[in-house]
């Protein structure tokens, strides 16, 4: 039976950043995914993701976040090409939503550069918008998006450089803790190590189902949409954007499709229709009511994006009941982490979160402030 240091169940954003830091840690490391690196049954693909520093969900992630810019700028320069493009970032929406309100917390709170617009001056600045003129936006320099699949295939290709052992198409059936080892069971054999990180996403219920914590898979939309005026969605014309709004909350990338080449802006709604699926057996066509949950907004916050559907794809969200990341050991099995940085706010953190796991398989604690994820808060 082969043996590692450790096993790294998921490659997705996060469990390919812990493969990459345990690897260039010189350890023996072994890597399993059930599908392809970079596939689009989860949550780390749609080509782009936005990366932002003031942080609307909770001042506690803005030193993570630092973190992470430093660890992405690391990985582009070891991976040969970019993969953080800094455009800036609108939060737009009323002067007391949660949007508003909890960037401005998070930029006041650690000192981050923003500006305070109200909209008719943030619509002189960028034509594009249509806004109510009570809304305002927080302007953030330091925003912009990631290449997605590109930065999954970065990690892997540096773990393995490393030395790490990397087995696609291969599925976890079962993790069987021991008395200083962990046995992983697949669906090809099993392997030992000395520790295990869990980093399957949606699929975190199904493998362990005494857990403890109760993780939602939700059904989200992505949109690529044509634009109607080039000038408008060019760089430096059009940020990164989360609006917040009558129809929810949503965002867009403006960048190229990749498939079409053609220029496109990326829109989605957060939490599309906040529906509970299983991970197998969910629908991942693209109907004309998921197109229309996302118009709405576009079609009254930013018309010259109204255009053509492109392209279009569906994703998972792995919901915690209080929309945290969730890290934590398996209870009664210190060698057992588990890793869901989730809740559709997760990926602009993969390669810090990669540093943490790789600090807790070692050593069993971190440097890193991860207090709020931990399973005690759910009981």
């Amino acid at each position: 039976m082969a043996h590692f240091d450790v096993v790294v169940c998921g490659l997705g954003a996060m469990g390919s950043a812990a493969l990459h830091h345990l690897a260039r840690r010189g350890k023996r490391v072994l890597g399993l995914e059930r599908h392809s690196p970079g596939h689009d049954r989860g949550s780390s693909h749609g080509s782009t993701r936005i990366i932002r520093l003031g942080y609307f969900e909770h001042p506690s992630y803005v030193p993570l976040l630092r973190r992470a810019y430093a660890l992405w700028r690391e990985l582009e320069t070891a991976a040969g090409r970019r993969l953080l493009h800094v455009t800036g970032i609108a939060e737009i929406g009323p002067p007391s939503g949660t949007l508003v309100q909890g960037t401005l917390a998070s930029a006041r709170l650690h000192e981050l550069q923003h500006e305070l617009l109200p909209a008719p001056e943030l619509m002189r600045r960028f034509p594009a918008f249509r806004l109510p003129r009570h809304y305002v936006a927080v302007l953030q320099p330091d925003g912009g998006f990631l290449e997605a699949e590109p930065s999954i295939a970065a990690h892997l290709a540096l773990a393995s450089a490393a030395g790490a052992d990397i087995r696609s198409g291969e599925t976890v059936r079962a993790i069987e803790p021991g008395t200083g080892f962990v046995r992983v069971i697949t669906d090809r054999g099993t392997v030992e190590a000395g520790a295990a990180i869990v980093a399957v996403g949606a699929w975190t219920n199904s493998l362990l189902p005494k857990f403890g914590a109760t993780l939602r898979v939700t059904r989200e939309v992505m949109g690529w949409f044509a634009v109607a005026d080039n000038d408008l969605s060019s760089a430096g014309q059009l940020p990164v954007f989360i609006i917040e709004s009558r129809h929810g909350m949503h965002y867009g990338i403006p960048a190229p499709h990749g498939a079409s080449g053609r220029t496109a802006i990326k829109i989605a709604k957060h939490h599309h229709r906040n529906e509970t699926v299983d991970p197998d057996a969910h629908d991942r066509t693209v109907s004309a009511d998921d197109e229309a949950l996302i118009r709405c907004a576009i079609a009254e916050h930013l018309p010259m994006a109204n255009g053509e559907l492109i392209a279009a794809t569906t994703c998972l969200y792995t919901m915690t009941p209080d929309g945290h990341f969730l890290i934590d050991h398996l209870p009664g099995a210190s060698n057992v982490i588990v890793a869901s940085p989730c809740s559709g706010h997760g990926f602009k953190f993969a390669p810090v979160i990669g540093e943490v796991l790789a600090d807790l398989a070692i050593t069993g604690t971190t440097r890193h402030d991860i207090s709020r994820f931990s399973l005690r808060r759910f009981g």
